[in-house]
């Protein structure tokens, strides 16, 4: 009896031993397998040489050749209004009459004792040929004659600055004024753009202070019409660099008949010089923006098989979904264009053997 039941137990004991090791062997080889998963799926490009035409880009602002918020000289209540906002408008139009009720009524006095001083001094003329009066009186009265005209003329352009007209063409914004209203010295009215030409202010590192000059041509996009391009010409360069940016001011002249164009729109700038440049490129998808720099993943074939490096890289313009690499990678050279989220240095991959999405369509 003792003997069938340590039998019994020698039983259950190799079978629960057997279940357990084959177990702990099951969740050994499943640990095993997820430490080392399999190298991630990358997309690679190469390094390519290009001709660019010569260009450079930037950003800027568009400003009116003369822009101005039309004010008041002198005070006093709006008479009458004559023009509707957004009119456009010519030079010397009358925009804003005020009242010179008061003003015109003393003209009117003034003017009476400018003829009388003129009257006296006719006859001081007639007189003092004749000796019949002293110079000292002919002076008096030539001195009058003067300064009565004189107070004429101050009211008649007091008068005139009542009336307020456009200093040059252009087009008038909202009107800022009603009728009635008194208007103290410097009260904003209206604003007035002239908009045809138009300025473009922008920006460029002083190292290409060499490939720019007065009257190269400049193409511009704004965001407004993204599918038109504007054309114009470098106007005027500054002559000193800013010390905090290291930067050239430059200013360009557009044509803008149509009026499309507006001051303070935000514009792209590409100064084309007409020559060609040899330079690296590689699809933009591959290199990685960080505050600290420009970097890309760069793919090494070994005796182990495809691996990856990080290297920091210097880029200059991008075109047409390229970027261009001035320093950090040569001729040749392949780099990821696509799968490098997850990736780290020295990290083994495995090559797609179809290019980027981005780049099928390129593909030769």
């Amino acid at each position: 009896m003792t003997k069938r039941i340590l039998l019994v137990l020698l039983l259950t004991i190799l079978i629960l031993g057997g279940l357990f090791g084959m177990k702990f062997f099951q969740i050994k080889q499943a640990i095993s397998q997820a430490q080392v998963p399999p190298p991630p799926l990358i997309a690679v490009a190469e390094v390519k040489t290009e001709q660019w035409p010569a260009s450079l880009t930037a950003v800027g602002s568009l400003r009116s050749v003369a822009g101005i918020n039309i004010s008041n000289e002198v005070a006093g209540q709006i008479k009458a209004i004559h023009f509707e906002s957004g009119q456009a408008v010519k030079q010397g139009q009358l925009l804003i009459e005020l009242d010179n009720a008061t003003d015109q009524a003393e003209l009117r006095g003034l003017q009476a004792e400018q003829r009388l001083a003129q009257i006296r001094y006719q006859r001081s003329v007639q007189l003092i040929d004749k000796k019949f009066i002293a110079q000292s009186d002919y002076d008096q009265n030539k001195a009058l004659l003067e300064e009565a005209s004189a107070a004429v003329s101050s009211k008649q352009t007091l008068i005139a600055k009542k009336q307020i007209k456009a200093p040059f063409g252009g087009e008038l914004g909202i009107r800022q004024v009603d009728i009635g209203q008194y208007l103290p010295v410097g009260s904003a009215i209206i604003l007035l753009q002239k908009l045809d030409p138009i300025f473009l202010d922008f920006s460029l590192p002083e190292r290409y202070l060499n490939q720019i000059s007065v009257g190269q041509s400049v193409t511009v996009n704004v965001q407004a019409y993204p599918d038109d391009a504007f054309s114009g010409e470098i106007m005027a360069i500054s002559p000193a660099v800013e010390q905090q940016s290291r930067s050239l001011k430059v200013q360009a002249r557009l044509r803008n008949q149509d009026r499309r164009l507006h001051p303070g729109m935000f514009a792209q700038v590409q100064i084309v010089s007409g020559h060609q440049n040899a330079v690296l490129t590689v699809p933009d998808t591959a290199v990685t923006y960080n505050p600290y720099g420009e970097s890309v993943f760069f793919l090494v074939n070994d005796d182990k098989g495809f691996t990856v490096q990080n290297r920091q890289v210097q880029t200059g313009q991008s075109r047409a979904g390229r970027v261009e690499i001035i320093s950090g990678l040569s001729a040749g050279d392949k780099v990821v264009s696509a799968g490098q989220v997850k990736l780290r240095n020295g990290m083994p991959v495995a090559v797609d053997k179809q290019a980027a999405p981005g780049e099928r369509g390129a593909v030769q």
